[in-house]
């Protein structure tokens, strides 16, 4: 039995999808969910429902028993993610499950002085608690999604062009149906336990890339301009924009600068039996039509 986290979720409902593709009888997925009401077309598509929360320990339990592998996705909550995350492991544990695969997040800079420090605390964390809890393990370390670069991007990207402190540094975006996808193969594969893995592009981009491959696709010029930090926050305080979300696109834009999103290997490719989506080809399918 296969168990999906945040299973209504963008990543959850992808992975299911490729599960279901695989041939994966839909009685051998259990979706865990906060909000049954959002999982009405899972349900419909015989997917087993199981009410889960990660602040809940004995809800964890509950829903963590009887199943195999377990497909655990992280949580989005800054603030209270490390005890969650905690939560489900030690869930996992007692209700004996066989195999965790846990969404992790690429870095390299594992101390304070990250610009991402406080996204990567929780991960860092949860991977030590997964590896002393004695489960079969497989820690996906995805890179950032090109499927979030258009909110980075802004709106208006297309008359404005790209305004965003991130030098000239690169990442290797990746997009969260392949992403998604690999996981799925994880779940249905063999030789994956006790594995970490590099899940980003084969290329990295960096933003003067971005802005060229948007000008090919949409047929407009669009610039990049590489403000400081300090420029670019009081720009967008400004223009009403909340502080924590400058904050976080900040602290990406800087990560992106100091080539922490950067890598030099890549499993995904492996996991997928094929090359990954281009960037090119993941902003042509977003933008060609604007």
């Amino acid at each position: 039995m296969i168990l999906i986290t945040g299973a209504t979720g963008h990543f959850g409902r992808a992975t299911i999808d490729f599960l279901l593709k695989k041939n994966i009888p839909a009685n051998e997925i259990t979706a865990m969910v906060r909000n049954v009401a959002k999982a009405e077309d899972l349900k419909n598509k015989g997917i087993r429902i199981k009410v889960g929360d990660y602040d809940d320990y004995s809800s964890l339990l509950s829903a963590f028993k009887g199943i195999d592998k377990l497909l655990f996705i992280s949580g989005n909550d800054m603030q209270n993610r490390v005890k969650q995350h905690e939560n489900a492991v030690k869930a996992a544990k007692e209700a004996g499950v066989k195999h965790i695969i846990y969404t992790s997040f690429v870095r390299k800079n594992e101390t304070e002085t990250s610009p991402i420090a406080m996204l990567a605390k929780a991960h860092i964390e949860t991977e030590k608690n997964i590896k002393a809890s004695g489960i079969p393990y497989t820690i996906m370390r995805n890179n950032f999604y090109a499927d979030v670069l258009p909110m980075f991007l802004g709106e208006k990207v297309l008359e404005a062009g790209i305004f965003l402190p991130a030098g000239d540094g690169k990442a290797s975006f990746a997009t969260r149906l392949d992403m998604a996808e690999a996981a799925a193969n994880i779940l249905t594969g063999e030789g994956h336990e006790n594995k970490e893995y590099v899940i980003a592009n084969d290329t990295n981009y960096s933003l003067n890339e971005v802005a060229t491959f948007l000008s090919e696709v949409t047929g407009k010029q669009i610039t990049y301009t590489n403000p400081t930090t300090e420029v670019y926050r009081d720009t967008l305080l400004k223009t009403g924009v909340p502080t924590d979300v400058i904050g976080m696109i900040a602290g990406f834009s800087e990560a992106v600068r100091q080539g922490e999103l950067s890598t030099t290997k890549s499993d995904l490719g492996n996991l997928l039996g094929r090359k990954p989506t281009t960037l090119k080809e993941y902003l042509k399918s977003v933008y060609s039509n604007k």
